[in-house]
């Protein structure tokens, strides 16, 4: 499994290009099914997991940029709080 023989660092970065390595070094797997399984059902917190990209818990398409939340991001937090 690739993620046994990688640096685990690159599965918990914040650069994008290290992101990018991460998820295609799932591509292949022989377990990236169960893996991704696994972490939805545990939700989580940070990393690639099975090939895909997660924050607090969820499967998100990239890393959000350090700063302010945009006005659109904010008003999306909102709504699913409700």
């Amino acid at each position: 499994m690739p993620c046994h023989t990688a640096d685990p660092e690159l599965f918990f970065s914040e650069a994008e290009i290290a992101i990018a390595e991460a998820k295609s070094l799932c591509g292949g797997c022989p377990v990236r099914a169960q893996c991704l399984e696994g972490a939805m059902s545990r939700a989580e917190p940070a990393g690639v997991w099975g090939g895909e990209l997660f924050e607090d818990g969820k499967v998100i398409a990239k890393k959000r940029k350090a700063g302010r939340p945009t006005l659109s991001e904010v008003a999306a937090r909102e709504e699913e709080a409700a």
